[in-house]
């Protein structure tokens, strides 16, 4: 397989299109100590030992007219908008980065640390297991914020090709059964099975980066496993640098909240879905690519979905529920009345990166269904101009379900919100506000 990927690679009668410029850069965020994993409830005890190594990696592009865009990808569950905030401040103090032009996307892998506040209401952690969450999230912070910077310092003259492919091994989970939608398998559901691929060459023709997405949940290995890792898309990354060394590969989570390997469960599924995804990235950046024009252009915004009415007497009744998260939740919810803020909103981020007019990226917040991607590239005619949709950015608060999977209801509708210390489902207008927000920085980017 190594030797297959790397002679797919031949850049010798590649033109090269000048007129950005482009810095990697990596910084490793492997827990240094035993830690609590993220991502199910059902794990018992704290990790044992590393399958592979996490890493914060990212891309700093520059068009010529100087503006700037930085997209950092991490091997963790998700990260919540408190550290985001907190790196996009930092960044902003010590590099003018604008918060427009800064993507922060997670992997979403099950097999990585517990970041602070992500899924807190999963977890009965001990204090001394929440000092280890505490101190890794702020060390954490740190790697962000240093592989950024580093790739803002890095910036050489390259050539950005972009084109798409296709892996299969995604499915739909939500199957519906005679007492509702349930996780499972769902062949005829909807999906989203493209391979978007961006390629960074440099002035040598020597391939520096890729970055590459796939909507489908880092979930391939179950709450069984111990061993720290990226999942598939930790495979994927390391199988594709293993055949191009020198070059970095970066995973972009797309639109996956509905979307699971399928089959799953070993360690050897997740090798193999690694293997496949690097391959098709392989195939794909090896083959006729469009090269990318300037400017850049960029947008962000805060929308608010609401949630569902509720009341105190709707927690109250929860308080001695069998499931102890959800007894949980329902007090938090209560404190939250009695300090006179009762949760009805969230604050949800959208935002659109426009290279030229060749191709857009839309992030998205949260555990976002396929169906988001789905209307987006029909809304905005991706067959003219391609537009990567990605999930999992800037902050990931909750899963979000579209109107159809919020009426269908099952674990994205509704189940999981306790998880997340969220009250409950959204109300039906939230697939309207967030394809308003994304209509607004859409215009923005100048694409309607």
């Amino acid at each position: 397989m190594r030797r297959c990927l790397a002679l797919l690679f031949s850049f010798a009668g590649t033109l090269f299109c000048a007129g950005f410029e482009a810095g990697v850069a990596r910084v490793k965020i492997t827990p240094e100590t035993s830690i609590w994993m993220s991502g199910y409830a059902a794990r018992t005890h704290p990790s044992e030992g590393v399958l592979h190594d996490l890493w914060a990696k990212a891309l700093a592009i520059k068009d010529a007219k100087g503006n700037r865009v930085v997209i950092v990808t991490t091997d963790v569950i998700g990260i919540p908008r408190p550290l985001a905030e907190l790196i996009a401040g930092r960044l902003q103090k010590g590099y003018g980065l604008d918060r427009a032009s800064l993507v922060l996307n997670s992997s979403h892998t099950h097999s990585g640390p517990v970041l602070r506040a992500n899924l807190e209401q999963m977890y009965n952690l001990d204090s001394g297991q929440m000092e280890r969450v505490r101190q890794y999230s702020a060390r954490f912070v740190d790697a962000v914020v240093n592989a950024a910077g580093a790739a803002l310092g890095k910036l050489e003259p390259v050539d950005l090709a972009y084109s798409e492919g296709r892996a299969e091994f995604a499915i739909n989970r939500r199957e519906p059964t005679a007492n509702g939608y349930k996780i499972g398998v769902n062949p005829g559901g909807p999906q989203d099975l493209s391979v978007p691929v961006l390629r960074i060459t440099g002035k040598d023709r020597k391939l520096r980066a890729v970055l590459f997405g796939y909507g489908c949940h880092n979930t391939t290995l179950g709450a069984n496993i111990y061993q720290i890792s990226g999942d598939y898309a930790g495979f994927a990354q390391i199988e594709f640098e293993r055949a191009h060394p020198g070059a970095t590969a970066m995973f972009l989570m797309l639109c996956g909240g509905d979307q699971n390997p399928n089959p799953r469960g070993t360690v050897e599924h997740a090798e193999r879905y690694g293997k496949a995804l690097a391959g098709e990235a392989a195939r794909v950046a090896g083959g006729e690519m469009k090269s990318l024009r300037g400017p850049l252009r960029t947008a962000f915004q805060i929308v608010e979905p609401r949630f569902a009415p509720h009341t105190r007497e709707t927690f109250e009744s929860r308080l001695n529920d069998a499931n102890a998260t959800r007894a949980k939740t329902a007090r938090a919810m209560l404190n939250a009345y009695d300090e006179g803020r009762p949760v009805r909103r969230i604050p949800y981020p959208v935002q659109a990166i426009r290279f030229g007019k060749d191709l857009t990226l839309v992030t998205l917040g949260g555990e976002v269904v396929v169906d988001y991607a789905l209307r987006t590239k029909r809304e905005f005619g991706a067959a003219k101009e391609p537009v990567i949709v990605a999930g999992y950015s800037n902050d990931v608060m909750c899963y979000i379900p579209s109107l159809r999977v919020l009426k269908e209801g099952g674990y994205e509708a509704d189940e999981s919100m306790i998880y997340y210390g969220q009250p409950g489902p959204f109300d039906e207008n939230i697939e309207e506000v967030i394809f308003g927000g994304v209509r607004s920085v859409m215009k923005r980017v100048g694409r309607k």
